[in-house]
């Protein structure tokens, strides 16, 4: 029995299916197949009954995944306590997107040390999706995310900003001169997304996918300095928000013709005990006032 077998399976019975916890762990849907089968082999047990559109534990199945809850907490929380041992005090673990990071967190976080420097925070950078699945297994305490996110109302959540997406393409790209872009004008375009854990990216395929249009996605990438200088040479856009710093000289921002306004703000679990100092941080997040200008053009 392995840590990962015990993810697996745990991820298989929140989700009652083996294509879902292969899309929230991204991993193969064959890798979480053959651990499960591994498990039930060394204990001689069927853990999971396989219906026509759902899966479901067995009765031995519900106990063995509450004793594996457990012991995938306790690792969590073991390695926490062990890892930040010198400071005596457990760090917050927060998630963030991508390019997030290169917005108004970084100052908000200066600015929170500032008020709380012995309270230490662990900063992990994910996309919405992934952050939200790490959230659920308590392995991390909160996220930032794009508010988009399914199954929000499972969350405890405070919403800090709202933006909207932008085409953004070289000065020398041919649609340079447009005002404004439908997804139809895209269909034969080379396009770059955020990786494919972003809420982003999953809502922009959906629109595709319902215009019965099928995107030239040249790669996916969640590093601002990489993309843009993909789009240097012209011949490709990619997706942005348009808060993100891009120099004017070298780049056009184009408005979508559809309604793509985001909200971005932190979530945490119900229903579960928040840390004094988990507490301080959202208290601090609350009050912040979110100034988007930049130090850095691009």
């Amino acid at each position: 029995m392995t840590l990962t077998q015990l993810e697996y399976f745990c991820a298989v019975c929140r989700y009652h299916s083996i294509s879902k916890a292969a899309e929230e762990l991204f991993v193969s849907q064959p890798a979480i197949s053959v651990a499960i089968r591994e498990l039930e082999n060394e204990f001689h047990l069927r853990l999971l009954n396989h219906a026509k559109n759902k899966i479901s534990p067995t009765q031995e199945g519900i106990e063995f995944y509450k004793r594996a809850e457990v012991i995938l907490g306790q690792t969590q929380d073991m390695y926490t306590d062990f890892s930040q041992l010198a400071e005596n005090t457990k760090p917050i673990r927060l998630a963030i997107p991508p390019l997030m990071s290169t917005v108004f967190f970084p100052r908000m976080i200066d600015a929170f040390h500032e008020s709380y420097s012995d309270v230490p925070v662990q900063l992990y950078e994910y996309g919405s999706v992934r952050a939200r699945a790490l959230l659920d297994t308590g392995a991390l305490d909160i996220a930032l995310v794009n508010m988009d996110v399914y199954n929000l109302e499972n969350y405890n959540s405070q919403v800090l900003m709202e933006d909207s997406l932008v085409y953004c393409v070289s000065r020398n790209h041919h649609y340079a001169s447009e005002k404004e872009i439908s997804m139809e004008m895209l269909k034969d375009e080379r396009i770059i997304l955020l990786n494919t854990d972003s809420v982003q990216t999953k809502l922009l395929k959906s629109k595709f996918n319902s215009l019965k249009l099928k995107p030239n996605i040249i790669m996916y990438c969640s590093q601002l300095d990489t993309t843009l200088n993909f789009l240097r040479g012209g011949d490709c856009g990619a997706f942005l928000y348009s808060a993100l710093a891009v120099n004017p000289r070298d780049f056009v921002k184009i408005h979508l013709s559809s309604k793509n306004s985001s909200q971005f703000g932190l979530i945490w679990k119900t229903g579960t005990f928040i840390p004094q100092n988990t507490s301080k941080f959202i208290e601090f997040a609350k009050n912040y006032d979110i100034e988007p200008f930049y130090e850095q053009s691009y």
